[in-house]
């Protein structure tokens, strides 16, 4: 009597959008890992019966990415390449009606929060002991850290409340147990990462806790970089950089998106700071840490913003000279408040005005670069790429700001070390320098 063999599942997840999400796939393939699941993370191998999406719904573009990987997937089934199709994440959480009606080739669709269904539907148990536990999809010597998840701000043009909820804080001895273990693993920079690293505490502990929770982490050994990306400016705890002075392994950086500085879009946005407040932040930070890397965020575009409004935008960036800066264009996002307002500013001035900051942004990366020439720093090293050794700064986070590049011809450094560089020269984002023995 034969028996048929049956064939092991293999799944692989596919990530869309930002950092946070990549944490929930990190997150879902440690507990598929645990239930025995043969998994993977957008594997270009064709040998994955099972595909799981995970979406993201911020902004169009951003949609439209989404949709085409699930239709691609979609028609992957319907030619009988793959078994189950699985559809998670921000866009499931905001549009899962249309989509079961749109594209009904998809076997479930599951919200931000649903993983537990999401595993239930695989047969597989959701396990409460790996909280905190996850598989590392970035290179080992860093990792994204969520200390949160949901947003309480009201801000007029985010959507990413109707997805994500309500803030909801992770204890602090939680997010230790998992910089400890990621810390055994080889992971040595945290990136800190929430929809509001400001907001911090006040869910779980009734108070702000951003500058407790820094110097429990910072006590972590073998974590030699913690680095703060996402914080709001409104209400910003002060004694975070308190700690960021007293502790070597707190980077000197923050990412605060400002997203204004007009009080006429700061109110329109529902921003709950003004003008004045913000300048004088800026100006309280970089007192209180002098040699401090400042990235923000804005938006070109948004409804209302007229040429006045514009221009105190760009008067304001050319006086503040930011560190990093990125900016985008406004888009128009159902059941949010500026989904009200018409969007009367025209695409092609929302794009006019985006490249006007960018490229005075341009000028000022490239003069702030040039100051850096001759001086060392502490690089850590992400990856080697067209022949050169390619690290960053703790002025620095993956993917988004600037990097250090040395010549891999004569010098070697180990992927996932740290090496003194000493910049031998500079381009607009990129600094370039030879290893200090």
């Amino acid at each position: 009597m034969k028996v048929r063999s049956l064939k092991k599942d293999k799944v692989n997840v596919i990530t869309l959008g930002c950092s946070k999400n990549l944490v929930d796939s990190e997150v879902l393939m440690g507990q598929l890992r645990a239930n025995e699941f043969d998994v993977a993370h957008e594997s270009e191998n064709d040998d994955s019966n099972i595909i799981i999406v995970n979406t993201c719904g911020f902004i169009d573009n951003a949609k439209q990415e989404s949709i085409d990987t699930i239709l691609r997937y979609a028609e992957a089934k319907e030619a009988g390449q793959i078994d189950k199709l699985y559809v998670t994440g921000c866009l499931s959480q905001r549009y899962k009606d249309s989509l079961e009606a749109e594209i009904p080739q998809v076997d479930a669709y599951f919200g931000t929060l649903e993983m537990p269904q999401l595993l239930k539907k695989l047969e597989a148990d959701y396990k409460h002991e790996l909280i905190g536990e996850r598989l590392i999809t970035t290179p080992s010597h860093f990792a994204y850290f969520k200390i949160a998840e949901g947003c309480n701000r009201p801000c007029s043009f985010c959507a990413i409340p109707l997805m994500r909820g309500k803030h909801v804080d992770r204890p602090i001895e939680d997010l230790v147990k998992e910089a400890k273990r990621l810390a055994s693993m080889g992971t040595k920079e945290l990136i800190l990462i929430a929809q509001d690293l400001t907001y911090y505490g006040l869910q779980h502990y009734g108070e702000r806790k951003l500058a407790d929770l820094l110097r429990n982490l910072s006590d972590v050994e073998g974590i030699d970089w913690i680095r703060m990306q996402y914080a709001y400016p409104s209400q910003f705890p002060m004694e975070v950089f308190d700690v960021m002075n007293e502790r070597e392994n707190i980077c000197k950086y923050l990412d605060m998106p400002l997203q204004h500085i007009s009080d006429n879009m700061l109110k329109t946005m529902r921003r709950g700071i003004s003008k004045r407040r913000t300048i004088e932040l800026v100006d309280q930070i970089r007192q209180r840490v002098p040699d401090i890397a400042l990235r923000t965020t804005l938006i070109a575009g948004h409804p209302g913003e007229t040429d006045q409004d514009f221009q105190e935008l760009y008067d304001w960036v050319e006086e503040t000279r930011f560190e990093r800066l990125g900016i985008f264009t406004y888009s128009h996002e159902e059941n949010t408040h500026s989904y009200t307002l018409e969007d009367n500013v025209p695409d092609e001035v929302k794009q006019e005005r985006a490249d006007a900051i960018m490229e005075l942004q341009q000028g000022i990366s490239v003069e702030l670069n040039e100051e850096k020439i001759g001086k060392t720093y502490k690089v850590l090293f992400d990856r080697k790429e067209s022949g050169y050794f390619v690290g960053r700064t703790q002025y620095d986070s993956p993917e988004v700001d600037n990097e250090v590049l040395v010549p891999a011809d004569n010098q070697y450094v180990r992927l996932g070390d740290f090496a003194n560089v000493r910049i031998t020269d500079s381009s607009d984002f990129d600094l370039y320098g030879e290893v200090v023995l």
